[in-house]
């Protein structure tokens, strides 16, 4: 049965392959339902896979091949929030390392365009920190990074001359 409430990612033509990466990567994510056209549609053929149901880090999602038309933009991004170092470097390595691009801010998109926000906990603990001072090192900090590096953080947490 198909959630209530789904996102829906357009792809060219390879929503499956996506969806099989995200299941293989992410926990708590896996690929259901594959459908395919009943007939041809101005990107494909009857027969191919037209939808695949999926699920990312717990959010419903379905994936469409709909052809070139559109493409995916940073106004969409998955946040998932990491619980150390080792976490944040496993997800980021994957999705660069698949033939993603890495970004600012612990920002870096997948190979299909889909934007992710790798984002340490401890970095979000830290800019929404109530002691304005802390927040502000931990943010800019944040700044100069592309994956975010937990050590440094911390060090602009604590005030380190160093981060």
């Amino acid at each position: 049965m198909i959630a209530k409430n789904t996102v829906c990612l357009w792809y060219e033509h390879d929503a499956l392959d996506a969806a099989n990466f995200y299941a293989e990567t992410f926990p708590d994510s896996k690929v259901g339902a594959v459908h395919r056209a009943p007939g041809d549609y101005p990107d494909g053929k009857e027969g191919e896979v037209l939808t695949v149901e999926f699920t990312v880090a717990g959010i419903p999602c379905i994936g469409l091949n709909g052809g070139p038309i559109f493409k995916h933009s940073e106004a969409f991004s998955f946040q998932i929030a990491t619980d150390d170092q080792a976490e944040t470097d496993r997800l980021w390595n994957a999705i660069v390392g698949n033939g993603g691009k890495e970004s600012e801010c612990g920002w870096c998109k997948d190979r299909w365009g889909v934007s992710w926000q790798i984002t340490p906990r401890v970095l979000t603990s830290a800019y929404t920190n109530p002691d304005r001072a802390v927040a502000k090192r931990a943010f800019a900090a944040m700044m100069t990074m592309k994956k975010i590096d937990v050590a440094k953080i911390e060090a602009a947490v604590r005030g380190d001359a160093a981060s």
